[in-house]
């Protein structure tokens, strides 16, 4: 088995019942099961502005699916949750990005292990170091380390 962490995030509808919704269905991705999940956050969007605020949170899965095998599955349940993708950082139902599984760099058409940026990103960086706050992103750094450079970017956690 292999613990890899997936990001959630969304801001169309209602979010936080999206987001919710989704921890949820990642309980149904064969042959994973859900090790930790971290609180919801709120958080600015990046890069296009003028939309919604967006809900974030993430879920280590001890899984022993490979990683294109794991993000096919992540990628079922956002079309269930009716995901479109249509232009880079726009307003989006559910998002799941697959951060990381196990130590494993990657990079291929479809997949980048680590996930790009999520080492410049507070919205994956404070809810993963709140489920693993000791853990590091091959090729750059202590996720702790990686947040505190963050720190002119907002983020709120939810309270439970």
């Amino acid at each position: 088995m292999t613990l890899a962490y997936v990001a959630l995030g969304a801001n169309l509808g209602n979010p936080i019942i999206t987001v919710k919704a989704a921890i949820a269905a990642l309980d149904g991705v064969r042959a994973s099961a859900r090790r930790a999940t971290s609180s919801l956050y709120r958080t600015a969007p990046v890069g296009l502005q003028h939309q919604p605020d967006f809900i974030n949170a993430v879920v280590a899965l001890e899984t022993d699916l490979a990683p294109q095998a794991l993000l096919d599955q992540l990628f079922a349940i956002e079309q269930r949750f009716g995901r479109q993708r249509s232009v880079k950082n726009a307003p989006r139902t559910l998002d799941l990005d697959l951060l990381l599984h196990g130590d494993a760099t990657l990079a291929t058409p479809t997949l980048t292990l680590p996930h790009p940026r999520m080492h410049q990103r507070a919205f994956v960086l404070a809810p993963l170091a709140e489920i693993a706050p000791r853990i590091v992103v091959p090729g750059h750094g202590e996720v702790a380390l990686l947040l505190a450079a963050c720190a002119d970017q907002a983020i709120v956690k939810l309270a439970d």
